[in-house]
């Protein structure tokens, strides 16, 4: 007969079957470790405990376990009691495939999209969580506010005025758990709009587009020149999403007159602008341009992230929203993906405490070294390599000789180097001429492995 067996400290529904006691129970057991359900190396209750749960003489359960001890699906040791045994589970007919293999991680990383890992400020970060811990209030860890929590908002509206320009108060700040996360926001507030088409760069991430895309709208790409996005003035667009300070992946900064064309337009037309300022902290050989949330409030929507300042693991992003946006934006988001209060009060105590704006000067001297050596490389031993796109950012955009990039990708694979092409960036639907180049994340590798990293990429440029 069917039973609900309750294990010591486990819920595990076991259906024991055929004639007898001891039979069914060895049965559910073994069924429960062959499908998985029993993870290898789990500890299970001694037979007196799982005799008495069960109701059972104790010699029935030390049998069914001895049983399943000699077939090899448990191990008995003194000491360390009965556990299943260190055996792959065999799927249940029917059942889906089980995970795949890990992915090969290869052996030098220049992808762009990542800081160094290695370089997260733990001690510091620890010292600003035991702090922010001891001094927040009860209410803290409850559901709290959609727009995240107050000290944050605060602390970002501060640290954004002094250091990229923006103009806003905590009021209208969301924080999100990173920038995908706020721009599916934004595409829900952008629809309940009436907005249709968005346009983008012609350069730039697919994730963003397809993000845009499952919010129900299309993009429409902008024509690209030497000086970067040409603004113009696209038909049927309610906004506009854009990377000013530091255009991903070519590097380059919006200049100033077409700074001022697309927020006129904004105005003019009601628009909005996403200004995407993923690495706006990251600036070398320039003068720091302020965000273009600066010129306009109410027409720009701002986002930023610790994604490269810290790291992407945090899932810690803010979006300061025009006036008018803010309770929308707030509405869209409601309690889902919340980052963590404890992260959100520990940025809070980095930034107001200035250890984050002593990590983001220390990290930026370590990146411009790292963008030196990958210039003087390049001099040396690829001339016919030319690096654009340096003089901020983290990572670089290497031009190459025309129809050579997809051979050189390749060649980087042999090499157990991961590289991305320029063209793995390039909208579908892009009317620029496509051009061969490398997009290298100098800013990914740990500081250990940079000058193999380096070395690995100088063997396989032409």
């Amino acid at each position: 007969m069917a039973r609900t067996w309750a294990t010591l400290g486990i819920d595990l529904h076991l259906e024991p079957s055929g004639p007898g006691v001891r039979r069914g129970l060895t049965d559910a057991l073994r069924e429960a470790v062959r499908t998985g359900r029993l993870a290898p190396g789990t500890r299970l209750p001694s037979s007196r405990s799982l005799a008495a749960d069960l109701g059972l003489a104790r010699n029935t359960v030390a049998d069914a376990y001895a049983d399943l001890v000699a077939e090899g699906w448990l191990t008995a040791r003194q000491g360390s009691g009965t556990r299943v045994a260190d055996r792959a589970p065999a799927a249940p007919p029917g059942a889906p495939p089980g995970p795949r293999r890990t992915p090969h991680r290869p052996r030098h990383d220049l992808r762009p999209g990542s800081p160094d890992l290695a370089s997260f400020p733990r001690a510091e970060w620890l010292k600003a969580a035991r702090r922010a811990l001891t001094t927040a209030p009860h209410d803290a860890f409850g559901y709290g506010d959609p727009r995240g929590r107050p000290e944050l908002r605060t602390a970002l509206a501060g640290y954004l005025a002094r250091a990229r320009g923006v103009r806003t108060d905590p009021e209208h700040i969301v924080v999100c758990a990173g920038f995908a996360h706020g721009l599916r926001i934004l595409g829900e507030v952008l629809r309940e709009r009436g907005t249709t088409t968005v346009a983008v760069e012609s350069y730039g991430l697919d994730l963003h587009w397809d993000i845009l895309h499952r919010s129900g709208l299309r993009t429409r790409p902008l024509p690209f020149d030497e000086r970067g996005t040409v603004i113009g003035d696209p038909a049927d667009t309610g906004a506009v999403l854009l990377t000013p300070s530091h255009q991903f992946p070519m590097g380059v900064a919006l200049p100033p007159d077409r700074r001022a064309a697309v927020t006129d337009r904004a105005r003019r037309t009601g628009g909005l602008i996403l200004e995407d300022d993923y690495d706006g902290e990251f600036r070398y050989d320039r003068q720091p341009i302020g965000a273009l949330q600066g010129l306009d409030p109410d027409h720009v929507v701002y986002l930023g992230t610790a994604s490269k300042s810290l790291a992407p693991g945090l899932r810690l992003a803010w979006m300061v929203l025009p006036p008018s946006l803010a309770e929308a934006a707030a509405g869209a988001k409601g309690h889902a993906e919340v980052s963590g209060v404890l992260d959100q009060l520990t940025l809070a105590e980095f930034i107001t405490s200035g250890a984050y704006d002593r990590h983001v000067r220390a990290a930026r001297l370590r990146y411009r070294r790292r963008r030196d050596a990958l210039v003087e490389a390049l001099a040396a031993l690829a001339p016919l390599v030319r690096p654009t796109g340096i003089a901020a950012g983290l990572h670089a955009v290497l031009r190459l000789p025309a129809g050579t990039e997809q051979g050189v990708v390749q060649a980087a694979a042999w090499q157990d180097l991961a590289l991305y092409g320029l063209t793995r960036f390039r909208h579908e639907a892009a009317t620029v001429p496509p051009l061969d180049a490398l997009v290298v994340g100098y800013g990914t590798p740990p500081d250990h492995a940079w000058t193999a990293a380096l070395d690995a990429l100088c063997r396989v440029l032409p």
